[in-house]
C-alpha cells in the first residue's frame, strides 16, 4: 500500500460514503473510500513535487478518490502541453462522471485556440468520458462572447451514445441557453438532438436561474412527447 492510499483510507468519512455512493452507480463500491472533496483538493496541492510525478505516472489507480485526486492534480497545472499530454493518458482510466468533471483548469481559459483542437478530436472519440470531457471543455470555456456556431455543429455530430456523454450535452445546451439563448434555441427549436438530450435540456434551463421565465415558458412548448 502507498503512502498516498495510506493518508487517503484514513480521511474516510462513512457519512459521506453512504450519502455520495448511490450516486455513482459506475464505481465498484470496494474501491470507494469516501473521502471528502476539501480533503483531495487539499492535498492535491500539499503533496511535493516528486510524489505528485509519481502518482501521475502510476496509472491505473485502484481507488475511487485516487483517480479524483489525479484530476485535481492535473487540474492545478499551469503548463497547457504537460496537462494536454498527462489528461490523453488519463481520460481512458475515467470510469465515471465524477472524476471526469473534477478535471476543471482555469489555466485552459489562456490556452482556447489550442485547445479547441483537441476538443473536436476528442468528441470523434469511442470513449464516453473523453467525449463527456470534450463537451465541458466547450461547456465551461466556449460560452459568452467565446461562442461559436461550429461548437454547437460539433457536438451535433457527435455519435456515440451513452446515459453520461448525453446528460453532459444537456447540461451545455441548458447553459448554452442561459449564457447565448439566440443561437441555442435554434437547435432546440429545430430538434437537432434526440429526444432525451433535448428533453433533459430544457428540463434543466427550466430549473436554472440564469434563464428568463419567458425563455422556460416558451421552451416547454418545445418538449418532444
Amino acid at each position: 500500500m502507498t503512502d498516498i492510499q495510506k493518508y487517503l483510507l484514513s480521511q474516510a468519512d462513512e457519512k459521506y460514503r453512504a450519502f455520495s455512493l448511490p450516486l455513482m452507480p459506475t464505481v465498484d463500491e470496494k474501491t470507494f473510500i469516501g473521502v471528502r472533496l476539501p480533503v483531495l483538493k487539499k492535498y492535491a496541492k500539499d503533496l511535493d513535487e516528486k510524489s505528485r510525478q509519481d502518482f501521475l505516472n502510476s496509472l491505473p489507480h485502484y481507488y475511487h478518490e485516487e483517480n479524483v485526486l489525479h484530476a485535481f492534480i492535473l487540474s492545478n497545472m499551469k503548463d497547457y502541453d504537460v496537462f494536454i499530454s498527462y489528461v490523453d493518458k488519463f481520460l481512458p482510466y475515467v470510469t465515471n462522471w465524477s472524476v471526469c468533471d473534477a478535471l476543471c483548469n482555469k489555466h485552459l481559459n489562456k490556452h482556447k485556440d489550442k485547445l479547441i483542437k483537441e476538443v473536436y478530436k476528442w468528441l470523434k472519440s469511442k470513449e464516453v468520458y473523453r467525449v463527456r470531457y470534450a463537451v465541458k471543455c466547450l461547456m465551461n470555456y466556449y460560452l459568452d462572447e467565446n461562442f461559436k456556431e461550429e461548437h454547437l455543429e460539433r457536438v451535433q455530430e457527435v455519435k456515440l451514445t451513452d446515459y453520461y456523454v448525453e446528460m453532459m450535452i444537456a447540461w451545455y445546451l441548458a447553459t448554452g441557453l442561459a449564457k447565448n439563448y439566440d443561437q441555442f434555441i435554434k437547435a432546440m427549436e429545430e430538434k437537432k438532438f434526440n429526444a432525451s438530450i433535448h428533453n433533459k435540456a430544457i428540463q434543466k434551463a427550466v430549473d436554472s436561474y440564469r434563464v428568463s421565465e419567458e425563455h422556460k415558458t416558451y421552451l416547454k412548448t418545445l418538449r418532444i412527447k
